[in-house]
């Protein structure tokens, strides 16, 4: 959280939103929760406007998928896997079964991975990369990925939002930690509740 606070100090609450989502969507492990949600609980007060933070952390998330899908895009598996299993790899929360899990969640649900892969955790920050690997159209590709997380920090903006209400600032860090453990499992319910329905309609058409 200090990374975080020293950022935001240093270029304020647009450039630092816009550039901590573009690290998170890579592979740096930028908690977009303490973020996106904190912004939106200032910007409750009137400084900064919520709805720029959302467009400004979506605009990043934007970028930092991109930066993925053109990498893996354009050199492939073996040296993705190299970099998931180095030490630089490990530094950033990363391994070589976490890309998989990814790659596997994408082959599954096809190009709607890369729009409900944006709101699952441990999912979230790599879908763009087996995207690239499947050489997927890139516009359909930045289309997903912007509706998936926007969602996502529209979400979070909420929850900022909703807790300048009766949270202290002192208790904000922890507060909104507990929040986003129950938000994550909603998230996952209805997003597994959402590929179950697109199987069942695909199902139901074929017959």
């Amino acid at each position: 959280m200090h990374f975080i606070d020293s950022i935001i100090a240093s270029v304020g609450w647009y450039p630092a939103v816009f550039i901590l989502m573009t690290l998170e969507s890579t592979v740096v492990p930028v908690p977009s929760e303490f973020v996106v949600a904190p912004a939106a609980y200032y910007a409750a007060s009137g400084d900064p406007n919520v709805w720029l933070v959302i467009l400004f952390a979506t605009l990043g998330a934007d970028l930092g998928a991109s930066i993925n899908y053109g990498v893996a895009y354009y050199v492939g598996r073996p040296v993705i896997y190299k970099f998931a299993n180095s030490r630089w790899g490990h530094m950033c929360l990363l391994n070589q079964e976490k890309v998989e899990k990814s790659e596997r969640y994408f082959d599954d649900h096809g190009v709607v991975a890369t729009l409900t892969g944006r709101l699952i955790p441990g999912i979230r920050h790599l879908i763009s990369i087996p995207a690239g690997l499947a050489r997927m159209n890139y516009w359909k590709f930045l289309f997903y990925t912007t509706i998936g997380a926007g969602a996502w920090h529209a979400i979070l903006a909420g929850l900022g939002w909703y807790l300048h209400s009766f949270i202290p600032k002192e208790e904000l860090e922890a507060t909104i930690g507990a929040y986003a453990e129950y938000i994550k499992l909603v998230i996952i319910a209805l997003v597994i509740a959402a590929i179950l329905w697109f199987v069942i309609k695909k199902i139901i058409k074929k017959q």
